[in-house]
């Protein structure tokens, strides 16, 4: 029997497998192993075909059914490419029951073509679905995480911020593995790609006949069905998904970079670009302003049935302390500028007047000198302003365009406890540290504040939670609570657990915030605090809003009846049918309210 023969002592010309009685014994093992090793180095191309085509000649089942089973897993690969979609819960069995058209042209092409051309269209074929699936695999992160598709214009400087995200959360091990993996990814997509394109246009190629009639079958059946409009579990049959993502791309790139183009002039004309200093915000003079931003502090977080009871509740008792100590509150709605994400364009927009959606129009105008609402405080002269940052661990020149005197970021409130994962300390010990070197201080001039408060940002693990106001010291109390609290990788895989951590952490900041003001707000005290966005759609679910709450806290009823004509709701929970604005209108709309002369700038 051939297979007797073989294993049993006598081997056959390259089958490379000795014998038992072929094995070298004693010192002539290491002279036969580096000549074996000799023959394999010095064995061509050629040489392995040859030992293929001897295999397949041997085992002919095994050859078809190898061949068979990676021409349909080619054919797969190729077609589920062409029909991914860019949503993940548009990533359903049925949506792939569809006929592509790029297949159907492709299989065309490569059947017009000769040899050479044929295994070059093949090769292009397979880097353009290579690109096609890059493409929809950011799309589902981005619609993801921040409620939008991926735009190849704007997004490529995200992708550092997303690494220092994960570095922060995860580690420097995950953040790194994470960053060679993905260049891994696209490397292996490319060659598996390629290698499924030129299998299949080789495979046409062999059977053109059988191919070209198939080629013209489904092209018909698409036609037909295109023309009918025929459907399939809700799609229809006749696709052109992988042509059409392309296109939406492409689409939106230009469009990006004539939007671009646009916002550079838009940037430049002002509506209170030329108004004198003493007609800016006459009616805060004398007043401790202070506009804080809570991190995520989205519409969601008071209207879903998940984290709205607990969110409600904190703004309810929250909103009855204030008013025992002497304190009013309205609300309404902004409609934020980013999602999921991004917190400093939600800032910028608030504080601007301008629409700023992307990272290309953040650095246009924080590189110019439009006016800024903390900028206009600075203008008068008669406010020192200053900035409380914790979450900046780094140098930060946008401190110049917001107009600030003095930033006090991560490393300028004393802190020495633990990080809370992305949050460099808890809200609670940044508000006290910045009442004991900014707030609390006697100065010259009232204060104008920029606070940005952080515990609340993904992935909400561990949590801080409040502790008595004396007890904060150097922040070391919170190393018990961080060590004791949830793992960040175990609520970022938890849809259910990260829903209801995130309602844990805005309650957190909402009362860290509410607390402070009960405890050191003054009768000239007015405190404007919003959210910058809703939190990533796995949190505020599919097609939320991007409604932000916005609330004004004072003492004086003169500072509430300025806004009384914006209908806000009475306390720190603005109903449903409060206003909603667009975030950007919120600069012009305060500045007005409070006094300030419109002196338009054209640029």
């Amino acid at each position: 029997m051939p297979v007797f023969t073989r294993f049993s002592g006598s081997s056959q010309p390259g089958d490379g497998v000795p014998g038992a009685e072929d094995e070298p014994a004693g010192g002539e093992r290491g002279e036969h192993e580096g000549k074996t090793t000799a023959a394999a180095a010095s064995r061509t191309p050629l040489d392995r075909v040859t030992r293929l085509r001897t295999w397949r000649t041997r085992h002919p089942r095994s050859a078809r059914a190898l061949h068979l089973t990676t021409t349909a897993l080619a054919a797969v690969l190729v077609v589920g490419a062409l029909l991914m979609p860019n949503t993940l819960p548009a990533l359903k069995a049925a949506g792939f029951a569809r006929i592509p058209a790029e297949a159907v042209l492709g299989a065309v092409v490569v059947l017009a073509l000769p040899r050479r051309p044929r295994l070059v269209a093949a090769v292009l074929y397979g880097l353009g679905l290579t690109a096609l699936t890059m493409v929809n695999l950011l799309d589902m992160g981005f619609n993801e995480y921040l409620g939008r598709g991926f735009n190849a214009a704007l997004d490529w400087d995200l992708l550092p911020d997303a690494q220092a995200y994960v570095e922060d959360t995860l580690g420097g091990g995950v953040a790194t593995a994470a960053a060679v993996g993905a260049v891994v990814l696209v490397l292996l997509v490319a060659a598996v790609m390629v290698a499924a394109t030129v299998r299949l246009a080789s495979v046409l190629a062999r059977h053109r006949v059988r191919a070209t009639k198939g080629a013209l079958i489904a092209g018909t059946v698409w036609v037909t069905c295109s023309a009918l409009g025929l459907t399939l579990f809700g799609g229809p049959i006749a696709s052109e998904r992988g042509a059409g993502a392309l296109r939406v791309h492409a689409q939106r790139t230009v469009q990006s970079l004539r939007d671009e183009a646009a916002f550079v002039k838009q940037s430049k004309a002002d509506t209170f670009g030329n108004t004198p200093p003493g007609q800016l915000l006459p009616d805060l003079r004398g007043k401790d302003v202070i506009f804080t931003f809570v991190e995520s502090y989205g519409r969601s977080a008071i209207e879903d049935p998940v984290m709205a009871p607990g969110v409600g509740r904190t703004l309810d008792t929250s909103t009855a302390a204030l008013e025992k100590a002497g304190f009013a509150a309205r609300s309404g709605w902004l409609t934020s500028a980013t999602y999921g994400g991004s917190s400093w364009l939600g800032h910028s927009t608030t504080m601007s007047g301008l629409w700023i959606d992307n990272q290309r129009r953040y650095r246009t105008v924080s590189a110019g000198d439009h006016l800024t609402l903390t900028k206009a405080f600075r203008k008068t002269g008669a406010w020192d302003t200053v900035g409380v940052m914790p979450g900046v661990q780094k140098g930060w020149p946008e401190e110049k365009w917001y107009g600030l005197d003095k930033v006090y970021d991560a490393y300028d409130l004393g802190y020495e406890g633990p990080k809370f994962s992305w949050s460099t300390m808890p809200d609670q010990y940044a508000l006290e540290a910045f009442q004991r070197r900014v707030h609390g201080k006697k100065r010259d001039k009232p204060l104008m504040s920029f606070v940005i408060l952080t515990s609340s940002h993904q992935p909400w693990a561990p949590l801080p939670k409040m502790v008595g106001w004396d007890e904060l010291g150097d922040g070391s109390v919170f190393d018990a609570i961080q060590r004791a609290g949830h793992k960040a990788s175990d609520v970022l895989t938890d849809t259910a657990k990260s829903r209801e951590e995130y309602g844990r952490s805005i309650r957190y900041s909402l009362t860290s915030l509410t607390q402070w003001l009960q405890r050191y707000g003054t009768d000239d005290t007015v405190l404007v605090f919003l959210g910058d966005h809703q939190p990533i759609a796995r949190v505020s679910g599919n097609g939320a809003s991007r409604d932000v709450p916005v609330s004004i806290v004072a003492k004086d009823p003169k500072v509430l009846d300025k806004v009384a004509g914006w209908n806000w709701t009475e306390g720190l929970k603005p109903g449903r049918d409060a206003p909603v604005w667009r975030m950007d209108s919120f600069r012009d709309r305060f500045l007005k309210a409070f006094g300030s002369t419109p002196r338009p700038s054209k640029g």
